[in-house]
């Protein structure tokens, strides 16, 4: 059985008087893509944020790392540890080139050639990024940009990555080898938890999701389940 990496356990935060997440526990384990899905303002992005330190205190809860506990730890320590976010739109360094982007995502990091290794990982997913390494980040598409994202935070070194609506605003195709490069670095060992509009492009490369309503989980269960739920479908995969 796999072992679990990330555990949050009924984790409740408020913005001010609102009580925007409500009891939510889930859990990621190693070698796994989990989803989180659920529509606009139903605390998907919150959840992920208060995992990674992001909204500083939660209300209440516990979440573990690797069977650390890491609520209430500052976000740079919890990236340190392993566990790397992809924001919500993308958020590359404008005035940097592509090059210096992705060594933005190794600045813990001291194991010189462990970090010439992960370059050179990044590059082979990426050829673009290399072909554009001294360009400036401002001058990517907006793929390009959620790829040199991808990529800085692979430079953590990570064992988990949280990606935050990752095909937000792309074209058909790129989101089509965004989800594609997903699979590939789940397969090369990192575990994923993804939160996606796109419920469906989301499913079907998740091993398992969680369906988020007004802050509450409200059902989860494996990625083929929930895809072929009749109630899911309805809400969040266009089918009636």
């Amino acid at each position: 059985m796999s072992k679990k990496m990330l555990e949050v356990k009924n984790l409740n935060f408020h913005y001010g008087e609102i009580h925007a997440l409500q009891g939510i526990s889930l859990d990621v384990s190693e070698g796994e893509i989990v989803t989180l899905i659920g529509g606009n303002g139903a605390g998907k992005t919150t959840t992920l944020r208060s995992i990674s330190g992001l909204l500083g205190k939660i209300t209440s809860g516990e979440i573990y790392f690797m069977g650390q506990r890491i609520d209430g730890l500052k976000p740079h320590t919890i990236a340190s540890m392993g566990l790397a976010q992809c924001l919500e739109g993308r958020h590359v360094f404008g005035n940097l080139t592509v090059k210096e982007n992705l060594m933005m995502g190794s600045y813990n990091r001291k194991d010189k050639d462990g970090i010439k290794e992960d370059l050179d990982y990044v590059y082979g997913l990426f050829p673009r990024l290399k072909e554009r390494e001294k360009q400036s980040a401002r001058t990517l598409s907006g793929g390009e940009q959620q790829m040199l994202a991808v990529g800085r935070a692979l430079m953590q070194k990570p064992k988990l990555i949280m990606m935050d609506e990752p095909s937000l605003g792309l074209a058909p195709l790129v989101i089509k080898e965004i989800f594609e490069i997903i699979k590939t670095i789940n397969k090369d060992g990192i575990a994923i938890l993804l939160v996606e509009q796109n419920s469906k492009a989301a499913l079907q490369i998740a091993h398992r999701g969680y369906v988020i309503e007004t802050g509450h989980i409200v059902t989860s269960g494996s990625a083929k389940d929930l895809i072929n739920d009749e109630t899911i479908q309805a809400s969040y995969l266009g089918k009636k």
